[in-house]
């Protein structure tokens, strides 16, 4: 028989399944990618995605917006972009006789930063505020952002032309790093067959609304995580700092997020407590982006990551 706290979670675990299973019928044969996504969406953190042009970026989410029925505004990142185009602007009123501010398009729920490093380093910097402390300055004066606030960053892999790479700074205020990749051929044929995802889009309606979104994520940050769970995260931090597979290790934020997506993860999967499986299910997509290859090493980072999380034992 179940008690109330597994009534709650099963609840919770039924609403988040549905609007997984609703932005499946657009974004198709990328199950992982999406929970992903709407686990980092959910553990308050902030997601990047990098693939090639075409495969589902954008769509992905636009999608996630409209089924969690957040707030949506879409920055187009390009070379000539300013931060006050991004943050807003105090403009003169000559009849009071004061500035008055005008928000940015910051000033939403859910932001897409599409393209983000085809934007000057100067203009990226303009979210690092707003992505860790909800919050932006402009002219002295500090302005509050909406809640919940989630920023997903789509960039085009860096050998392309007119990207700027984004600094370890920025790339740290990301959870998550993910990428689509290209469909499987069932998936693909569905797509070709399937009609315009975006005209299919336009007809979802949310399945929560934010105050229950609101209500969500509060149950995840309530998901137990024991003692010898910490121990295996830190040991986790531990083994990227001194292994010697790379340059430089894990920060304390990257072991922060790892707890809050391991709860969340956790909760999708209907349990009341972390495992050790959940931190594993999420550490690729919070670790990979944050750490560098040392010289010695020729593997890719996904290649060393998988090795390292190989060899910490689990308690």
């Amino acid at each position: 028989m179940l008690d109330i706290t597994d009534i709650r979670i099963a609840n919770v675990q039924s609403d988040i399944n549905a609007a997984v299973e609703a932005i499946e019928t657009i974004i198709l044969g990328k199950s992982t990618q999406i929970r992903l996504a709407v686990c980092c969406l959910i553990a308050r953190g902030h997601c990047l995605i990098e693939d090639l042009p075409g495969v589902g970026k954008t769509t992905l989410s636009q999608t996630i917006a409209q089924v969690f029925g957040l707030g949506f505004n879409r920055i187009q990142f390009t070379s000539d972009l300013l931060p006050a185009d991004i943050l807003g602007v105090s403009i003169f009123d000559a009849a009071k006789q004061t500035f008055t501010f005008h928000p940015g398009p910051v000033f939403a729920h859910f932001i897409l930063a599409d393209e983000i490093n085809r934007a000057t380093p100067k203009t990226q910097s303009a979210l690092l505020e707003a992505m860790e402390e909800k919050q932006i300055t402009v002219e002295g004066a500090t302005h509050p952002l909406e809640e919940p606030f989630f920023v997903i960053g789509t960039q085009n892999p860096l050998d392309q032309s007119g990207t700027f790479p984004l600094p370890e700074s920025q790339l740290d205020r990301f959870m998550m790093k993910i990428q689509l990749g290209y469909p499987d051929e069932e998936a693909e044929l569905a797509l070709l067959s399937g009609g315009n995802p975006r005209d299919l889009m336009r007809k979802l309606q949310p399945v929560v609304t934010i105050d229950r979104f609101k209500a969500i994520q509060a149950s995840a940050d309530n998901i137990h995580c024991s003692d010898a769970l910490l121990s295996y995260v830190q040991k986790l931090l531990q083994a990227t700092r001194n292994s010697g597979l790379f340059v430089y290790g894990l920060s304390p934020r990257a072991g922060l997020a790892i707890i809050q997506a391991g709860k969340t993860w956790a909760m999708m999967g209907g349990r009341d407590h972390v495992e050790p499986g959940d931190v594993q299910a999420v550490f690729g997509a919070i670790a990979e982006h944050r750490l560098t290859p040392s010289e010695s090493h020729s593997r890719s980072t996904t290649d060393l990551v998988n090795t390292l999380v190989e060899q910490v034992a689990i308690p």
